[in-house]
């Protein structure tokens, strides 16, 4: 039988990560040094220098977790990066700090009030770091034998050795650890760990020592050095849960289990009470404490004047996290009323908040962007392309000259090229309008369009003519 050739052998696809290409998915963090100066173009991120040092101030007030309750409002125009700097913070904090982040419509569509919907998502951004003592064993597995019954039913039995630097041990196994050792696909080599509370296993990777069994490693393989030290030791385990998470747990019969049903309902502020009150004995004894996080509210100016009320009174509480509004809008109306305010926001909520603005981009800053953008979707693309997509960005908007990117990459490989080319945004944009030359559009054949309310050229002239003789008339 002949082996088969390099061209006839599949290419093997790593499936353990799969990401999606998203609006913000080159954002690496806020591209700031150490001492928060904001470099040109870093991690994603380009221009809006002190926008973005201004949200690296944040961060580590954040990151000092000594204070909470304040606000901050990022506005600008459309399409100047003030989601981009609100993802930014949310990297640069790190998995273990809370970001939760909605949408200001968001609050009027769920099933609840909106004073709970806001006080859901504000303990959804407190993070409780709970500490505990375990008692695990570490070491190096040497061998793995494992006794199976020679009738093929029955229990069964097991040895497992392991070895640190200064010892070694073997330990007799029972069916559940064998299970468990199993279900890890531990293998003499690995160095693991066993919570002899729980009888939880762990594989942390494998030891230096055997670095060289294999020729062929998948790219998830860690290599460490073998523990130091007694098998048997004692470590300190932190956990970190939301406020929200803890209410959901005591508030419902199922437990933990309806965290995965999605509709949590509402909660009663008994249950909220009775957790703060555990929550400070729990800080009191040293056995855990507070991490405020950030809650990132996109389009403010769609909450009313209960949400902004309750905004007030919420960031007044010793447990609130750092909030973070983001707006488009200039001076309008507060909805649900008459008054015309600043950004949509009544002025006692203004007066809380460090506002910190965005300014569009410059023609350098937009080529750098869609660079960026064409390298996250892997898309090959001439000087001349480029040169043409950021005059059309400049001309219409940024976030369309990006949409284009895909577009016209599909019309470069429909014509079996290997690199975008100027006829290949042309291509694109003669086929998708942008907003200009919608809004022109709709202007040239309104009338026949349905529910017209914009007057046609002839009416609006025959209009202004009867205007003109009832004036003379009179």
């Amino acid at each position: 039988m002949a082996a088969p050739t390099a061209a006839g052998v599949e290419e093997v696809r790593d499936l353990t990560r799969v990401e999606r290409i998203g609006a913000h998915s080159h954002i690496r963090g806020l591209g700031l040094d150490d001492a928060l100066e904001p470099r040109q173009t870093s991690q994603g991120m380009v221009g809006q220098l002190k926008a973005r040092r201004a949200a690296g101030v944040i961060v580590e007030m954040v990151k000092e977790g000594k204070i909470s309750g304040r606000a901050a409002l990022v506005a600008g125009q459309p399409g100047t990066g003030k989601t981009a700097i609100a993802m930014g913070m949310a990297q640069a904090l790190g998995a273990d700090v809370p970001f939760i982040s909605i949408s200001g419509s968001e609050i009027f569509s769920l099933e609840m009030s909106k004073t709970e919907a806001l006080t859901q998502a504000f303990r959804k951004a407190i993070g409780v770091r709970i500490k505990e003592e375990s008692e695990i064993i570490e070491g190096e597995v040497v061998e793995i034998v494992i006794d199976r019954p020679a009738s093929g039913t029955g229990a069964k039995t097991g040895k497992l050795t392991l070895k640190t630097t200064e010892m070694e041990t073997v330990y007799d196994l029972g069916t559940k650890m064998i299970e468990s050792l199993t279900k890890e696909k531990v293998h003499a080599g690995d160095i693991i760990t066993i919570d002899k509370a729980t009888g939880k296993c762990s594989k942390l990777g494998r030891s230096f020592t055997r670095a060289r069994d294999y020729d062929a490693m998948g790219p998830q393989t860690k290599f460490i050095q073998c523990p130091e030290g007694e098998l048997q030791k004692r470590r300190e385990v932190v956990h970190t849960v939301s406020l929200h998470e803890v209410d959901v747990i005591n508030s419902r019969t199922q437990g933990f289990l309806a965290l995965f049903s999605g509709d949590t309902g509402e909660i009663k502020s008994e249950v909220r009470e009775q957790i703060n009150a555990k929550v400070a004995e729990w800080r009191e004894e040293g056995k855990g404490e507070i991490v405020s996080g950030v809650l990132f509210i996109d389009e403010v100016h769609m909450l009313d004047m209960e949400c902004f009320s309750f905004l007030n009174r919420a960031l007044e509480s010793d447990m609130a996290p750092v909030l973070v509004l983001a707006t488009n809008r200039g001076i309008t109306k507060i909805r649900g009323t008459q008054y015309n305010s600043p950004h949509g926001i009544p002025l006692d909520l203004l007066d809380r908040l460090l506002i910190i603005h965005t300014q569009p981009y410059d023609e350098k800053e937009l080529r750098k962007i869609l660079t960026i953008r064409c390298e996250e979707e892997d898309v090959e693309m001439s000087d001349d392309a480029l040169s043409v997509l950021t005059k059309i960005g400049g001309d219409t908007s940024m976030r369309y000259a990006i949409q284009l990117i895909t577009i016209a990459n599909l019309a470069c490989r429909k014509r079996k090229g290997t690199e975008v080319a100027v006829e290949d945004i042309k291509r694109a944009y003669s086929l998708f309008l942008d907003e200009m030359r919608s809004t022109q559009f709709l202007k040239e054949y309104q009338d026949e369009f349905l529910c017209n309310e914009v007057p046609s050229t002839t009416a609006a002239a025959g209009g202004d003519e009867s205007m003109d003789t009832g004036k003379g008339e009179a």
